[in-house]
């Protein structure tokens, strides 16, 4: 749709566009393929025809496909099928998901016999999300408040030291982006159910400690590891930028602007960490957002560190159409053109649904699997969903 000049023209396509994508091909794919209807819960090691590749669950997308399923029904359709199936997830979650320390497990087996359980604590944030969430679906305010108690021993772990293991010893005494970021949306998710101060609060502190510490103008980047105060680490670690994951914290700080009536200074802090990501990520020769940069130019040890995920490609999408409601400028109505384009050249998969997660630097296919632990209902969906939700944002003030 490249002959679509006018933004009205544009944003309207594409508007309707993601909507139908998401209720003709992403939902029915994990509807069909995903559920659980024995045990309860979700599978995402899904193959390409959505064939099962393992059994075990990833407690991550227990509460992620949950949270997308109320969502959708929050925002788009009350469909009975989308409560049942959130409520599905939700219940594996109370039953099989929390350890007796009442942290939670990162893997389970399909009958929720834990397999395995990590130091992070993101299986707690997006368990919470969902449970904010189906509180708003169903009219259960009982879930709202299990999301703030879930939040504040979130931040018990994240404030006590000691509480959790650390990633790094004595060598090497860090902190990363990802849990100063993953609070802001987690908080911002849980509030629309229900608004306990704890919740903005921890947003402003996020947002004060990603401008204090992680923002680095001298390289101009988020870097994904820093010192305890903020020190930069001139190590492989300390040097890395994910540059996906930048682009996702510009929307969330964006969104927050713009819950605060476009707060001016949250909406410039979040239109230069995206345009700084873009910067860094998109590849001029191939295209896409690349997975990670160093911040001196120096060589990446990850071997994927060119490799295109369909995350990074998701959140972009998202973060430039927030840009271009934000602003007005042409300059992000392009930047999503660029990525949109790309993104939907590579990753649907025309015959069996869904999309394909993993692309090699030069845009062939790595893989063809579905989902695994790691990919699964969240990106893709919420891109859609907030894409849509976005666009006839726009349209209504143009």
């Amino acid at each position: 749709m490249n002959d679509i000049t006018k933004p009205s023209e544009y944003l309207g396509y594409w508007g309707e566009k993601y909507k139908n994508d998401l209720l003709t091909d992403i939902l029915p794919f994990w509807l069909e393929y995903g559920i659980d209807k024995e045990n309860g819960g979700y599978f995402t090691c899904l193959d390409r025809d959505g064939s099962l590749l393992d059994t075990n669950k990833s407690v991550w997308f227990q509460g992620r496909f949950a949270f997308i399923l109320a969502y959708a029904y929050n925002n788009l359709e009350k469909r009975a099928e989308w409560l049942e199936a959130c409520k599905n997830g939700i219940d594996f979650i109370e039953k099989y998901c929390f350890d007796t320390d009442g942290r939670m497990f990162y893997e389970v087996t399909k009958t929720g016999t834990p397999v395995r359980k990590r130091r992070y604590v993101f299986s707690e944030t997006f368990a919470a999300i969902a449970m904010a969430q189906y509180s708003i679906a169903s009219g259960d305010k009982s879930y709202a408040e299990k999301a703030v108690k879930l939040f504040n021993q979130i931040l018990y772990y994240k404030n006590t030291p000691g509480a959790l293991e650390p990633k790094f010893r004595e060598g090497f005494v860090a902190k990363g982006h990802s849990f100063c970021m993953i609070l802001i949306d987690t908080a911002a998710r849980i509030r629309e159910a229900i608004n306990d101060p704890v919740l903005t609060r921890q947003i402003d502190e996020s947002i004060a400690e990603l401008r204090r510490d992680f923002m680095k103008p001298e390289f101009k980047a988020i870097l994904e590891t820093v010192g305890p105060d903020g020190e930069f680490i001139d190590s492989i670690p300390g040097r890395t930028i994910n540059p996906g994951h930048s682009i996702e914290t510009a929307w969330f700080i964006l969104e927050e602007a713009k819950h605060r009536n476009w707060d001016p200074q949250l909406k410039q802090m979040g239109l230069t960490i995206l345009d700084w990501s873009w910067e860094w990520g998109w590849d001029k020769t191939h295209g896409g957002i690349t997975y990670f940069r160093d911040c001196k130019n120096r060589p990446q040890q990850e071997y994927w560190h060119d490799m295109k995920f369909w995350w990074p490609q998701c959140e972009a999408i998202i973060a430039t159409l927030y840009a271009y409601e934000a602003t007005g400028d042409p300059k992000y109505l392009e930047m999503h053109k660029q990525i949109n384009e790309y993104t939907y050249a590579r990753f649907p998969d025309k015959e069996y649904g869904e999309w394909y997660g993993y692309f090699h630097y030069d845009g062939t296919l790595s893989q063809p699997a579905k989902g695994n632990m790691y990919k699964g209902p969240f990106h893709i969906p919420r891109m859609l969903l907030k894409c849509n939700l976005l666009c006839k944002e726009i349209l209504s003030g143009l």
